[in-house]
């Protein structure tokens, strides 16, 4: 039996302890339990097991993850993780696993598409599964996790020989120093075929929310009731392409207004079309700060919820104010080969 490294800060409750159960019952399990004595997790299968407190909290966790990132950037190389989240309340699961997902990710730890099993205090969060499946909510949660397990057996990304490359973005070129920033990047990566998609102001509408049926129906034509650059151009583009690279400048600490249309607008094709096989890498400018909060966001909407992998170290961030002052930035134009070596290192070996 393979090894899965599971590790569990806090006395997991009833509930956490069948959903651990059921993902390591084709493992042979090696449970971490404390900051004390971590393993080598390298090139390892990892799943974090969380139990939180009221206040969402998990003291525990927060020593584990700390210890591993004092063992430097390379801690969690060429590993691919998994999480299982159980809170009382009805809150705090998707934020606490957008946290433990963006640190390790920096310690070079990827996550297969739709990473996460939540449980809530009421297990609402498995009503719209259950309406197919017409089982217990319990049991649903218990299945929901051996399907984790068995898609993280599975993992093992295939190496791209011709990779396509999509950019998206929805910034002016002549002023956004995010833009720059990928121009430093691009240049990097010239043997790969990429496509530039500019979403300009007022070409996407956001989603209007249609009705499950309604949007089944567009999405299974691959269209939407709304049309436009998102079917004409944006929908196919992602079907053909390998990596998706969202160039973000940081809007009040959010993504802009149109890339976040377009990410609500993604929906209809995911009725027909999950995204396992593709990889997502993105580049955040904030003026001041607030660059992982951006981060975080990428990594809800489209590796927890829209099933995009995610390879180590996803995000180049970087802080710039005026106009032109990225490229001011001491050792910036290293930092920017550098991610464009890691992606070029997930293309050669699919680790993400």
């Amino acid at each position: 039996m393979k090894d899965l490294y599971i590790i569990v800060p806090e006395k997991p409750s009833d509930i956490l302890d069948k959903m651990i159960n059921a993902v390591s019952a084709d493992w042979n399990p090696i449970i971490i339990e404390d900051e004390h004595n971590i393993p080598d997790l390298r090139s390892k299968k990892i799943v974090f097991a969380v139990e939180l407190n009221g206040a969402g909290i998990s003291l525990g966790l927060d020593k584990i993850l700390t210890e591993i990132f004092n063992k430097g950037k390379q801690a969690l190389h060429d590993s691919t993780g998994s999480i299982l989240i159980h809170s009382d309340t009805e809150l705090y699961t998707k934020t606490v696993a957008q946290d433990i997902i963006f640190l390790s990710n920096q310690m070079g730890l990827s996550f297969l598409g739709r990473p996460l099993v939540e449980a809530t205090g009421s297990l609402r969060n498995f009503l719209t599964v259950q309406k197919v499946s017409k089982k217990p909510l319990i049991d649903v949660c218990i299945e929901s996790c051996k399907a984790l397990s068995m898609r993280l057996n599975d993992y093992k990304p295939i190496p791209l020989e011709n990779p396509k490359i999509l950019v998206l973005h929805a910034s002016n070129r002549k002023t956004s120093n995010t833009l720059m920033l990928w121009d430093m990047v691009k240049k990097h990566l010239v043997d790969y075929p990429i496509n530039e998609i500019h979403i300009e102001n007022g070409t996407v509408k956001d989603c209007i929310g249609c009705p499950y049926k309604v949007c089944k129906h567009y999405g299974q034509q691959t269209s939407c009731f709304y049309g436009g650059i998102m079917v004409e151009e944006v929908y196919p583009s992602i079907l053909h392409s390998d990596i998706i690279i969202w160039i973000c400048p940081n809007y009040n600490d959010a993504i802009s207004a149109n890339l976040s249309a377009v990410i609500n607008r993604l929906t209809a094709l995911f009725r027909k079309t999950k995204f396992y096989d593709k990889s997502i890498f993105s580049i955040i400018v904030s003026g001041n700060s607030g660059s992982d909060s951006v981060a975080k966001q990428l990594i809800s909407a489209l590796n927890i919820n829209k099933t995009f992998r995610l390879p180590p170290y996803f995000s180049l961030m970087a802080t710039a104010n005026d106009k032109g002052s990225i490229i001011k930035l001491p050792n910036i134009e290293e930092y920017a080969k550098d991610f464009a070596m890691n992606i070029i290192y997930t293309i050669k070996n699919k680790n993400g």
